[in-house]
């Protein structure tokens, strides 16, 4: 065993953790039910099942260098293995609204942060982190702004108009 690979290897997943903490980050604050550990947990994960599935081809390979397996085949297996995660936070409410798509896409991004930080992709890695974060957060940001502009009256608060949109929020 090569301790300094082990360690090296267990710095990316390391890494993908902290960097899947800055998207779970942004879920915690917002109330989400996947947040902080989960995403941290994802990434980790994917990078861990990576990493593990690096070695195992480096492992079966022939004399020429032949590897007898798809190496994409095991990024497929994450992925859906992580779509019954992001489906288990998907909600269908009594009233015909959706809830928990918005939580299943960023632990969808978080897979992917996970395995490019374990296939050495760093700046791609943490920068889809970021930029995930800042989509999440600056949206949401967006949404009660709009929400906050629809619910003020206006300047003549007598007009029907925005009282009937106003109920229609409630």
């Amino acid at each position: 065993m090569d301790w300094q690979s082990e360690l090296t290897h267990l710095g990316m997943v390391a890494l993908a953790g902290a960097l899947g903490a800055i998207v779970g980050l942004e879920r915690e604050v917002s109330d989400k039910p996947a947040g902080l550990k989960t995403h941290i947990l994802v990434a980790a994960g994917s990078a861990l099942l990576v990493v593990l599935g690096r070695g195992m081809l480096e492992t079966y390979q022939d004399d020429e260098g032949l590897v007898q397996s798809d190496p994409i085949r095991m990024i497929q297996a994450i992925v859906i293995g992580i779509s019954f995660l992001g489906a288990g936070t998907i909600i269908h409410q009594a009233n015909n609204t959706v809830e928990g798509l918005t939580t299943a896409a960023s632990i969808f991004v978080t897979t992917g942060v996970g395995i490019a930080t374990a296939t050495g992709h760093l700046i791609l890695a943490a920068g889809s982190a970021l930029f995930a974060a800042l989509v999440l957060a600056l949206v949401a940001w967006g949404e009660r702004r709009m929400q906050q502009r629809m619910a003020k009256p206006p300047q003549n608060a007598a007009n029907t108009e925005w009282a009937a949109r106003r109920r229609s929020l409630r």
